[in-house]
């Protein structure tokens, strides 16, 4: 199953994660990555074929790509997903991959990363003056995973890397 779920790291799912909030268990080490900004995009020939919205308010007429039943993006995001409503999306995955697979492949407009959507010309935004979300990213791992130094190397590696990555240098 495709899916964005937070393994559970207490349990030993995972050695380390990427997350989109501060993890609240007392066993966990984190590191805040900082701020991942999203908005709003659609592949050129989405636009091409269908028109760019011409307000936030009428994106229910619009194909839109969302999750299916992760609410926490939009529980998190507030007041600019309002008109995001997971029963309006027309392609519903739990997945980000899966979504950005549906939208490089032209079937609507979905949230995506700033920095990957610059990587990419063909994704056009939408509503970019009014539309945008960010998010903490937080690198984490289990307390005792401190003592492995494969998954320390690799845990101060990711925070580096992936700290740079985000603030786009």
């Amino acid at each position: 199953m495709l899916s964005n779920r937070n393994d559970d790291l207490l349990q030993r799912d995972a050695d380390i994660a990427v997350r989109m909030m501060r993890p609240t268990q007392k066993a966990l080490v984190a590191r805040r990555i900082g701020e991942v900004k999203s908005g709003l995009f659609a592949h050129r020939r989405y636009i091409e074929a269908f028109g760019m919205p011409q307000s936030l308010d009428r994106i229910t007429g619009h194909r839109t790509i969302g999750f299916d039943r992760d609410m926490h993006v939009i529980r998190t995001a507030g007041r600019p997903v309002a008109h995001l409503l997971l029963e309006r999306f027309n392609f519903r995955c739990d997945s980000v991959p899966a979504q950005m697979a549906a939208l490089r492949a032209g079937l609507g407009i979905a949230a995506c990363h700033m920095r990957v959507a610059e990587r990419d010309p063909d994704l056009v935004p939408v509503f970019a003056d009014i539309f945008s979300v960010a998010v903490e990213a937080w690198l984490v791992m289990h307390e005792d995973a401190k003592a492995t130094q494969r998954i320390r190397l690799l845990y101060d590696h990711l925070a580096n890397e992936l700290s740079i990555y985000v603030r786009g240098k």
